[in-house]
């Protein structure tokens, strides 16, 4: 199997010392049972972490922990890293098992956590303040985005509810369709003086978020 790490590297703008600890922390426990990069993720994860609570803490100094929290949740989790390895097209450089050597699509679980993974391996190799670098320059973006986030919509529109109509909002599952493995659900959500809005999800927590995101669009408090 022929990688061109230097790509990847060139992509980070990072030049490992230790090019077997690059191969290692993008190595799936599937293509290699005993040297894989299940370790390094969990030390990728920690270090991502300490990176970006620390960027919030000097970006929002004056914000509530819980806002704090919550944006914290939004930058670190699956969903975020993926969309990271995406950019920098971390798939193609991750080893898993693939006994007829095909071009197959890998799991996006495997390629977010990669990305942890990755972010462990320039720890290692280059050191906290190399890391905190490349952090930064792959979320800034998302870092950015996260000004205008500042509450779930869920969690807002409880808040509005509870305020003027001294009630929660009233979600309803209006249907699950689809495989098991890749459903799709249907909720919607009223408030007392309002018609039910609808939201579609792969789950039925982010189908009830976009109906409280298509509530808030809509309403006039």
């Amino acid at each position: 199997m022929n990688i061109n790490y230097q790509d990847l590297q060139k992509k980070i703008n990072v030049k490992f010392k230790n090019l077997d600890l690059l191969i290692h922390s993008l190595t799936h426990k599937s293509f290699d049972t005993n040297k894989n990069n299940e370790k390094i993720e969990f030390l990728g994860d920690r270090v991502l972490g300490l990176v970006i609570a620390k960027k919030l803490l000097e970006a929002y100094p004056d914000e509530k922990e819980g806002i704090l929290d919550k944006k914290f949740a939004s930058l670190v989790n699956k969903k975020t890293c993926l969309e990271i390895a995406k950019k920098i097209n971390l798939e193609k450089f991750i080893l898993t098992f693939n006994p007829k050597n095909k071009k197959i699509k890998i799991e996006d679980k495997i390629v977010s956590d990669g990305c942890e993974a990755l972010i462990g391996a320039i720890y290692l190799d280059k050191g906290i303040i190399v890391a905190e670098k490349v952090i930064l320059n792959l979320w800034k973006n998302k870092i950015k985005e996260s000004v205008v986030t500042q509450i779930d919509a869920k969690t807002k529109l409880q808040e509005l509810a509870l305020k003027n109509f001294k009630k929660l909002p009233a979600y309803k599952l209006i249907s699950n369709t689809g495989p098991r493995h890749k459903p799709s659900f249907k909720v919607g959500v009223k408030l007392p003086n309002s018609k039910y809005f609808f939201g579609l999800g792969k789950s039925k927590k982010e189908a009830e978020q976009n109906a409280a995101i298509a509530c808030l669009k809509s309403i006039r408090l």
